[in-house]
């Protein structure tokens, strides 16, 4: 039996890992790709996208990993229903009851799994993930440029561009610098063969110092603009205000089970029931995963995920509810935790009772 539990475990965590990761790639980037824009924009400073992503990274895995358990079992058990696999395994004795006690045992870690990252450390990580954005807001204009790359920065109408920039960014080397005026009303255009950062020691406040350069005024498409060149000129540089405001994915669970908030107390729920989806759905796919030779591979897998995202989909119906208060607390989601898991009783035990029910009838007919 350990042998045999063994073998089905690896061959669901085989395809739970795999598609995990696939997923994980997916979901990841698109991510990524949105926060690189921000960069490329000025919002972000480049250097704390890689620390941002790792942040992240639970509060993907939370979501990712019950998908993944998901269509693990419904690959590895149908791999083993097309070869005949589990014919084998029937014929040898195992039930299907034993089949699922021995799934739903090998889904256990993935459910610890889950219930850590959605009670502790996604909260942890998004927290940091707040700070970082804090930080990144209060950061200067002249701590967001990048070498090479215009960029329309916090003041809102100014576009800047550098040839080259220091490590230590205090020292640039062929400065573009456009900005619009009040009502976007004139256009003052200042290019300097150099520029450094001044900060005073009085107020604090940092000034750009550009060297050698010109700077014009002017309206665009008119012929009056006024040339002004320059050995050193002074532009202050403009900082960002402080967000210190802790939104719900970054609050911590034991805030909200202390919050009388209806918004907390659904994302609290919300917390609670990820890992109650896997053993669920782990009795779903144990049953979706049966797939009859001649319907091929990948027949099972339409309506087994149309059951998942139903799951999901009434879930987060469930949650925007209890945070509206439409819903009682006392009912919370756990109405749809309990509709899918007599679903998944019903599909694993339902068709056995209704034909030991039908050779009843057929017996006593004949009798």
């Amino acid at each position: 039996m350990s042998i045999i539990f063994r073998y089905l475990i690896r061959q669901v965590m085989i395809s739970m890992v795999a598609v995990s990761g696939i997923l994980l790639l997916v979901f990841m980037s698109g991510r990524f790709l949105k926060y690189l824009a921000s960069a490329a924009e000025g919002k972000l400073s480049a250097d704390v996208l890689a620390l941002i992503m790792m942040y992240r990274f639970p509060g993907f895995l939370e979501l990712i990993l019950p998908l993944g358990l998901f269509i693990g079992i419904l690959l590895a058990y149908g791999r083993m229903y097309l070869e005949s696999e589990m014919t084998v395994l029937f014929a040898c004795g195992i039930s299907d009851r034993q089949l699922l006690t021995k799934t739903l045992l090998g889904s256990l870690p993935v459910m610890l799994t889950v219930g850590a990252m959605s009670l502790y450390v996604s909260p942890w990580g998004m927290k940091q993930v707040e700070h970082i954005f804090a930080e990144q807001a209060k950061a200067t204009e002249f701590e967001m440029l990048a070498p090479g790359r215009f960029q329309n920065l916090l003041s809102g109408g100014r576009v800047t561009y550098t040839e080259d920039l220091s490590d230590d960014k205090r020292r640039l080397q062929g400065v573009f610098i456009a900005e619009y005026g009040r009502d976007d009303e004139g256009l003052s255009i200042i290019t300097a063969e150099a520029g450094s950062q001044l900060i005073d020691q009085e107020t604090g406040s940092r000034f750009l110092i550009l060297e050698r350069g010109a700077r014009f005024d002017g309206s665009p498409g008119a012929l009056d603009y006024k040339v002004t060149e320059f050995g050193a000129y002074g532009l202050k540089i403009q900082s960002g205000t402080a967000r210190d405001v802790e939104l719900e994915d970054g609050m911590s669970t034991m805030k909200l089970w202390a919050s009388d908030d209806p918004e907390d107390r659904a994302m609290l729920h919300w917390r609670l029931s990820l890992p109650l989806i896997v053993p669920i759905i782990t009795l779903l796919a144990v049953r979706l995963s049966r797939v009859n030779p001649r319907q091929g591979r990948f027949f099972h897998l339409l309506p087994a995920m149309l059951v998942y995202i139903t799951y999901l989909g009434l879930l987060i119906v469930a949650r925007d509810a209890l945070a509206d208060g439409k819903v009682p607390e006392w009912v919370g989601m756990l109405w749809v935790h309990a509709l899918f898991l007599l679903f998944g009783l019903w599909l694993q035990f339902g068709p056995p009772w209704l034909h030991r029910r039908r050779l009843l009838r057929e017996g006593a007919g004949h009798a």
